[in-house]
This record gives structure tokens, C-alpha cells and sequence, in this order.
């Protein structure tokens, strides 16, 4: 008979090398709930010791759903540890479970119980099957009334502490009746009457214990915006709030259950770099919380999102040099490795090792659903880091700073080589204008005759007229500024009398934000 192949939906599956992925699409496309993991290399009994109470029975009650091979076992495990509780409809639902186990296919059918009842022999099995445990009805007779007993002394002694207003009294009432009522598998009772106790809440430290034991129940029962909400309130009393520095052993602890039941949170709302930061705040030393998860799932959960959202900086940053953090890798030496891996880009190894441990992941309850995602992210971002181009920042700095320098020393020679030529000529320039705004262009300055495609008045000897140099035709004004240093005011030659152009010589002065050109005689000044 063949072996059962492991089935996985890939239709809509994100390629390796599509690196742009649609969170929606990827949201729709989320895995099917019905695959079936072969070859894990789980220690059952180490992994159900991690836990306790309800959380542990759901745990193993996924794996008997999800692996074949171990599901006898951690029925059987989960079987055992049930009849510590007063929960009896779990009990009866996990001995069926187990019966149909244990049997061959088709004996706990329609006509195979149908043939076993015409046979009258209700415990005989066909040959090759296991021969199934017993169903204790002693047992799930007695803890019905003891459960129903118990209840009704509990609501009784609550009727009490009501009727003598003692809020102390009636806060503990409450939390005893869900207590039994969480016990009994009832989670909407015990979400109830763990609500009621926040109205009988006379200090800081029973707010915060009522939250706890609502975001306890609200994460059995899946309620991930519930348990958002009082992560908040629980945060915001001032036990935890006022307390930024140095925090005791016990504000530590409570912190560190707020942190992983928040991490939960975001995860189950697909949120990973949020998840990832909620767990990388646990501390390792602080972290007890069987009732919702172990200090592997905290190395495991945080580890692989943030493997998926953290770029190397922040990898390196929050989680190789976290010394908190380190502690929870310890445990979860594979996860560890493909961290060190990823972060020294060896990609290949790190991608079998994620393979060779996907198998287990799969029968996490809270992480199988994000698997895909999760290998998806790491993937696509172990891709980029190959693909991406060596960063030349620091080179073109380099080159920009050196053209800057070029530039900056051509403009000084200039302005040395115009102040020489000046200063040889005897040449003094007063400036009377006003100071013209930065954005303007180069100005000319004209000194006597003005080129003859500027058509404006008449300009006398020795005054100054400014134009852009884009040719616009503004005049700026007049500077009564006579340049008689090599020759006498009356040898100058009038507008009228002088037809003759005295040689020219034109100079560029770079004054910012304009570069000043002027333009004189060597004997005499003309005028227009």
C-alpha cells in the first residue's frame, strides 16, 4: 500500500524570483488547512511538557490532525492528560478520535459499525487493527458532578461576597468561577466572568491580572483584536507605564507575557515585523507562560520574522547582537543557524536548512499558517540581497567633492589673473548700486560705448549702464564715476566732437551672484 504523499495547495503560489507581491493576493491566498506532514522529527513528549492546561491539549490535538505518524501517540498523550480536568466533552471527542485511529479504515464507518452491531460484539476489531482504549463513562460520569457541585458552590459563595459589597472578595469570586469555567472547556463563561472582575479592580496589580486572564481566553478562543485591546490597558496602568528604567522580576515577567501574547497577535494578522518586535522585547530570564507558549516558539516565531522583514542592519542590529535574545536562539539551535547564514549570505545553506525544519513548523498551530508566507519573504529577500548592486555612494561623494575643488580653484586663478590686470592698469571700481537679489543673472557693466544692439539713451562719458546678459533690455541706472586716472577731464572727447574708438580692453570680474565686465580707454572715454 503506498504512503499517504504530502498535499499542499500551490495554486496562486508566489514564484522565487517575484519579489513585488500583492499582500492582499497573498492574503487569499493563504494554505490549505487540510495537509498532511510525513516525516517530522518532533520529541512529543518534550514538546506537551512544554505547556499546561488547554493550550497543551489543543496543541496536540492539532498534531494528532496534521501527522499521521504521531497522531496514536499524542492522542493518547492528550487522552491522558484531559482526565486532570473537568472538561468531558473534550475527553469524549478525543477518544473518539483515538478509536478511529487505532482502527482500520472503514471499521468505525456506517456499515462497519452497522456489521459490529448485527455481530453483537461492540469490542472486536478486524484483524491488523489496535485495539482501542476503553471509553472511562465512571470517569465522565463523577467529574460531571463534581463539576456541576463545584460550580454551584463557587456561584453561591459569589452571591455572598455580592451581598456583604466586599470588592476584594467579589473580584476573586469572579476569577474562581472562570477559573472552573476555563477548566470545563467553557470559554465564553470564563471570557465572562474574567470580564466582570475589572468593575471589583481596586489596584494596579489586579487590572493587570484580570487582563492576563482575558488575553488567555481570548487567545484560545482566536479573538487576536480582543487580545490587542488589553495588551493596551494592561500596558497603560501605571505599575508598567511609570516604570522605564529598571523594572523588578515580577514587572519583567508580566511584561514579557504582555510582549509574546501581543507577538501572537500580529501574527495571526499577518503583521511579521510587528510580531517580530513584540518577541525580540521577551526576556529570556522572565518567560513563563505555558498556558500560551514556550521560550522555543519565542525563538522560533521571532526568529523567522524577522528573518522575513528585517533588513541586515536591523538583523544585526536587534536580533545577532541582542544579548536577550541570544538566550532564546540557544534553544532552537537550527534557528540560530539559519540566522547566522542568512546574515553572512550564504543563502544556499541557509534555504536547505529552512527546508529540512519546515516539516515541524508545520505542526505549530499558530505558525503552520504563515509557513508559506513566512518562506516566501525569506526567500524573495535572500534574492535581493544577491541581486543588488554594490552601493557607490562613497565614489561619487568623492568625484562631486574633487569637481568642486576643480571648479572652485579655476575660479579663483580668474579672479587673481583680474585683480592683477586691474591693479596693473591703476584701475579703481566703486560699487553705488544696491545689492541685486541672488537669482539674477550675470550683469555687464558697461564703461563708455555699449554694444550697438542695445538701444539705449544717451549715455555720457564716464557713466555706467547694466544690462542682463540674456539680452533683456533694462537699464539700471547711472553712476556718475569718471575714469580720468591716465589722462585730464578736459582731454576726454565729448559725445559731439569725437567720432574716433579708442582701443578697448575688457575684463570679467566673478563677483556673485553676478560676474562684473568692464570696459574703458586707454586714453579717453566716448560717448554714445
Amino acid at each position: 500500500m503506498p504512503l499517504p504523499v504530502q498535499v499542499f495547495n500551490l495554486q496562486g503560489a508566489v514564484e522565487p524570483m517575484q519579489i513585488d507581491v500583492d499582500p492582499q493576493e497573498d492574503q487569499q491566498n493563504a494554505p490549505d488547512i487540510n495537509y498532511v506532514v510525513e516525516n517530522p522529527t518532533l520529541d512529543l513528549e518534550q514538546y506537551a511538557s512544554s505547556y499546561s492546561g488547554l493550550m497543551r491539549i489543543e496543541r496536540l490535538q492539532f498534531i494528532a490532525d496534521h501527522c499521521p505518524q504521531l497522531r496514536v501517540e499524542a492522542l493518547k498523550m492528550a487522552l491522558s492528560f484531559v482526565q486532570r480536568t473537568f472538561n468531558v466533552d473534550v475527553y469524549e471527542e478525543i477518544h473518539r478520535k483515538l478509536s478511529e485511529a487505532t482502527s482500520p479504515p472503514g471499521a468505525w464507518s456506517f456499515i462497519g459499525l452497522l456489521q459490529r452491531e448485527l455481530q453483537n460484539t461492540p469490542d472486536a476489531v478486524p484483524d491488523g487493527g489496535i485495539e482501542p482504549p476503553p471509553l472511562d463513562t465512571a470517569w465522565v460520569e463523577a467529574t460531571r458532578k463534581k463539576a456541576l457541585l463545584k460550580l454551584e458552590k463557587l456561584d453561591t459563595d459569589l452571591k455572598n461576597y455580592k451581598g456583604n459589597s466586599i470588592k476584594e472578595s467579589i473580584r476573586r469570586g469572579h476569577d474562581d468561577l472562570g477559573d472552573h469555567y476555563l477548566d470545563c472547556g467553557d470559554l465564553s463563561n470564563a471570557l465572562k466572568c474574567y470580564s466582570r472582575a475589572r468593575d471589583y479592580c481596586t489596584s494596579a496589580k489586579h487590572v493587570i491580572n484580570m487582563c492576563l486572564n482575558v488575553i488567555k481566553v481570548s487567545v484560545y478562543l482566536q479573538n487576536w483584536s480582543h487580545v490587542l485591546s488589553y495588551v493596551s490597558k494592561a500596558e497603560s496602568t501605571p505599575e508598567i507605564a511609570e516604570q522605564r528604567g529598571e523594572r523588578d522580576s515580577q514587572t519583567q515577567a508580566i511584561l514579557t507575557k504582555l510582549k509574546c501574547a501581543a507577538g501572537l497577535a500580529e501574527l495571526a494578522a499577518r503583521k511579521y515585523k510587528q510580531a517580530a518586535k513584540c518577541f525580540l522585547l521577551a526576556s529570556f530570564d522572565h518567560c513563563d507562560f505555558p498556558e500560551l507558549l514556550s521560550p522555543s516558539n519565542v525563538a522560533v516565531y521571532g526568529g523567522l520574522c524577522a528573518l522575513a522583514t528585517f533588513d541586515r542592519q536591523e538583523l544585526q542590529r536587534n536580533v545577532i547582537s541582542s544579548s536577550s535574545f541570544k538566550l532564546f536562539l540557544e534553544l532552537e539551535p537550527q534557528v540560530r543557524d539559519i540566522i547566522f547564514k542568512f546574515y553572512e549570505s550564504k543563502y544556499a545553506s541557509c534555504l536547505k536548512m529552512l527546508d529540512e525544519m519546515k516539516d515541524n513548523l508545520l505542526l505549530d498551530m499558530y505558525l503552520a499558517p504563515h509557513v508559506r508566507t513566512l518562506y516566501t519573504q525569506i526567500r524573495n529577500r535572500a534574492l535581493i540581497q544577491i541581486l543588488y548592486a554594490r552601493d557607490v555612494d562613497q565614489r561619487s561623494t568623492t568625484f562631486e567633492k574633487s569637481l568642486l575643488m576643480g571648479k572652485e580653484f579655476q575660479r579663483r586663478a580668474k579672479a587673481m589673473i583680474l585683480r592683477a590686470a586691474v591693479l596693473r592698469n591703476q584701475i579703481h571700481v566703486k560699487k553705488n548700486f544696491p545689492q541685486l537679489r541672488r537669482e539674477t543673472r550675470r550683469w555687464w557693466l558697461l564703461l563708455g560705448d555699449g554694444a550697438s544692439s542695445f538701444p539705449t539713451p544717451h549715455v555720457g562719458r564716464g557713466q555706467v549702464a547694466l544690462r542682463f546678459r540674456d539680452g533683456s533690455k533694462l537699464l539700471f541706472g547711472f553712476l556718475n564715476f569718471f575714469f580720468c586716472l591716465f589722462f585730464d577731464r578736459s582731454e576726454c572727447p565729448s559725445s559731439s566732437s569725437s567720432k574716433e574708438r579708442f582701443p578697448r580692453t575688457l575684463f570679467s570680474v566673478p563677483l556673485l551672484p553676478f560676474s562684473l565686465h568692464i570696459s574703458f580707454g586707454l586714453k579717453g572715454l566716448e560717448s554714445l
